[in-house]
């Protein structure tokens, strides 16, 4: 097998592998700039040199000649090489910064270079904390400067578009964001314009950059030179904690981090999943934040005299126990949601089995028109696979209709019908309605109970995306009813370790009195005298494993060690009155 040996170690290899990508899938570093796994490879930085030879073969024999020591003879490159575009070679010798002076020396007046007109703009810079270039100037770089001479001034903040800024003085010219919109979300609305240490990234005369992929080269720049309009000196990067989860904002299911300072989602940034996303996601998914933020329901909210107002757990319970008692059991209708997750959807379900009711129905949220081919879906909901998974009845908008005509009870969960108008306010006017819901929407203003549940950045559960894969979510947030020191599972940054509630950057009002779906749906159910006690997603999805076929193997570790796990999906004709 071939063989190529990194600073004394030999290393075998199969197929062909650029220099730096395979020293990087070891384990080691060889620090670089431009870079970038998914795109072209322009060689332009010149961070990531290194000392490339091959040992000398004899051309008659084929053995690998040497020297008076037995030592293999090694004919170095003239010159060093950057790693990034060489590609891996059977009997390469390769000395990194780790074992080679002039490797170490070249990085560091690379650098040195690459400073000469960089503002010290660190302190003030939203990359700081998370910056290639400071980082590695830490590690490899000058202890100081030895040009003295005014900096060369460029454009700073300069709006491209509306959702990303130029601060054209820190660009280092890495090419990473006009390749990104060259060769990934091909619009080409950016290149780079003028010459020398005057060049920067810049849209054409006139047009804006209104890329639906902007933001990811706001994630691909490795310095401060584009920034997000919306986070822009919001948070430092250590102020934060990071929890992966997954976008639920439309069906794709992309990799997603959320970024949490005292219970606040401040940013969504994309997290690499090759079966999925690769590196990036739509800027609509960012925006999700504000649902995990804005227009929430806090306390469960009853209708009096027309008016909805704050009521309370015990009394939301009671008065769905009363209601089911007293409707006929043909005449209440549950409607679970493709926005829900597959532990809520099953909860729910498992709620009306007991109770002897009809399995809940759903109805798809497809938009035609609106996917991109790309990671933008027709599918605006994360989970409508899940729901046909479960076995739940699939209606059209007039079977839906048709169906509440039809009853006297609507329990809705997580779906905003209403505002999607496959239902209108006289639909239900004669209804008791009682909505399972995260925001405030023209929905649960119709409604006669609104029981405020969790969010994916608060709970635990999964989402089967467009193409079956069945993904999940950590906690990010806290509630009234939890606490992040004492979850294992959640994240803890900083502030939330050293933060007390009489400093300012602690708020309790940031957290939300609601509970995920099980809690509730349990005690309702202890109220109804049924046996059901639904604690936790993790819990939950073992028992969807092993009482459902399509989930048979999926859990949690599994999902969480896989990045997901693909389910067989069959097509389903939808269900019509």
């Amino acid at each position: 097998m071939p063989e190529v040996i990194i600073d004394g170690q030999q290393y075998e290899f199969e197929g062909q592998h650029k220099l730096l990508q395979f020293i990087q899938d070891l384990g080691k570093e060889v620090p670089f700039f431009c870079y970038h796994p998914s795109m072209s490879i322009p060689a332009n930085c010149r961070q990531c040199m290194v000392k490339v030879g091959q040992y000398v073969k004899d051309r008659e024999t084929g053995d690998y000649e040497t020297d008076e020591n037995g030592e293999n003879v090694i004919r170095w490159f003239p010159k060093l090489q950057t790693a990034c575009n060489i590609d891996v070679a059977d009997g390469m010798v390769v000395h990194t910064q780790e074992t080679d002076e002039l490797v170490r020396r070249a990085q560091k007046d690379n650098l040195e270079f690459i400073l000469i007109n960089h503002p010290l703009d660190c302190p003030i810079c939203d990359q700081a904390g998370e910056c290639p270039l400071q980082i590695q100037t830490y590690k490899y770089g000058p202890e100081g400067s030895r040009f003295e001479v005014k900096k060369v001034h460029k454009p700073k903040r300069v709006q491209l578009g509306p959702r990303v800024v130029l601060d054209a003085e820190r660009c280092i010219n890495c090419t990473r964001c006009t390749r990104f919109t060259e060769e990934i979300s091909k619009t080409h609305q950016l290149t780079i314009t003028s010459r020398g240490d005057k060049n920067y990234p810049i849209t054409a005369p006139g047009a804006e950059f209104d890329d639906p992929y902007s933001l990811n080269t706001v994630d691909l720049c490795p310095v401060g030179a584009l920034t997000s309009a919306d986070f822009r000196f919001k948070a430092r990067v250590w102020e934060m904690n990071q929890t992966p989860s997954i976008d639920i904002t439309n069906g794709k299911g992309s990799n997603i981090d959320l970024w949490t300072r005292d219970n606040i989602i401040l940013r969504i940034t994309p997290r690499f999943n090759a079966d999925v996303n690769d590196h990036w996601i739509p800027d609509e998914s960012r925006e999700a934040y504000k649902l995990f933020n804005e227009n929430r329901i806090s306390r469960p909210q009853q209708k009096l005299e027309g008016e909805q107002i704050l009521s309370s757990w015990n009394n939301a319970i009671a008065t769905l126990t009363e209601q089911i008692e007293e409707t006929d059991n043909s005449k209440i209708l549950f409607i679970g949601s493709p926005h829900a997750s597959v532990e809520e959807n099953y909860s729910l379900g498992k709620f009306t089995n007991l109770l002897g009711l009809k399995q809940p129905v759903f109805t798809p949220h497809i938009e035609e028109g609106t996917g991109d081919g790309f990671l933008i879906t027709d599918d605006q909901a994360p989970n409508t696979n899940g729901c046909r998974l479960l076995g739940f009845t699939e209606l059209d908008g007039a079977s839906l209709k048709k169906e509440v005509k039809k009853a006297e009870l609507v329990v809705l969960l997580s779906d905003h019908l209403i505002d999607r108008a496959l239902l209108s306010e006289s639909d239900l006017a004669d209804k008791f309605v009682i909505a399972f819901a995260t925001n405030h929407s023209e929905t649960t203003k119709a409604a006669d109970l609104v029981i405020p549940i969790t969010t994916a950045a608060e709970h635990a559960a999964s989402y089967v995306n467009t193409d079956g894969r069945i993904q999940r979510t950590f906690r990010a947030k806290e509630i009234r009813y939890t606490n992040r020191r004492l979850d294992l599972e959640m994240s803890e940054g900083r502030l939330d370790r050293y933060g007390t509630n009489f400093d300012n950057w602690v708020t309790e009002d940031n957290k939300i009195d609601c509970l995920p779906l099980w809690s509730f749906i349990s005690e309702a159910a202890k109220s109804s005298g049924l046996d059901l006690t639904l604690t936790e997603g993790r819990e939950i999805m073992e028992e969807i494993a092993e009482t459902l076929e399509p989930f048979k193997g999926v859990s949690y570790p599994v999902m969480d060690e896989q990045s997901g796990i693909q389910l067989s999906i069959k097509s389903k004709e939808k269900t019509k009155a």
